[in-house]
């Protein structure tokens, strides 16, 4: 047995033993609520609602409160200078399908039970997890540095010095473009003086 329900604004074929995402219900999670905007059931006996098919129910859990992944909203008008950016998630409410009841009394039951997650208690337990990773990793670097011997380095601050007084040398060298615009200043000035 199979019904159509509609939440949301949206329609969904359902069966028992499903889960699925809809828009965001007003429900706690791991409660159960029954469902009665039902458009039409099916199976071996098919009701066809006008426009809801009456006493008929579908009975689900919320499994999971969360929002969808991150949709980047870009807006562009070339050559206009217009630009928009933003982000949007989604809120959603997962739910299984536990009953299907049709208005003769008969009812399809799913045999599963469903998998409630708490997504706030598993981000919580992931920073946690990512804080203690951190404070393991900083004290294996402070031990690492606490057991590291201190060398002493005098050999390299004395080529590091020769290397030096050569660059200063090759520095001291007038280029042919600095001779230039001393020259240029020179008869700036001269002429100055002149008149």
């Amino acid at each position: 047995m199979y019904a159509i329900i509609k939440t949301g604004g949206k329609q969904y074929k359902v069966q028992a033993g499903d889960v699925l995402q809809i828009e965001k219900v007003e429900q706690e999670l791991g409660s159960e609520f029954k469902i009665s905007d039902i458009l039409m059931i099916g199976g071996e006996k098919a009701h066809v609602g006008t426009p809801l098919v009456k006493n008929a129910t579908v009975t689900a859990v919320v499994t999971k409160q969360a929002r969808t992944k991150k949709v980047i909203v870009f807006k562009k008008k070339r050559r206009q200078g217009y630009r928009k950016f933003a982000t949007h998630k989604q809120d959603f409410t997962e739910i299984f399908v536990k009953a299907i009841t049709s208005p003769d009394g008969q009812t399809s039951k799913s045999d599963e039970t469903p998998v409630v997650k708490d997504m706030a208690k598993l981000r919580e337990e992931r920073i946690q997890q990512k804080v203690a990773d951190h404070k393991a990793r900083v004290s294996v670097r402070s031990a690492d540095v606490e057991a590291a011997p201190a060398s002493k380095k005098p050999a390299k601050k004395a080529a590091t010095k020769k290397k030096a007084t050569k660059k200063a040398a090759a520095k001291k060298a007038p280029s042919k473009r600095s001779v230039k615009t001393a020259a240029k200043k020179a008869t700036k000035k001269t002429a100055k003086k002149t008149k």
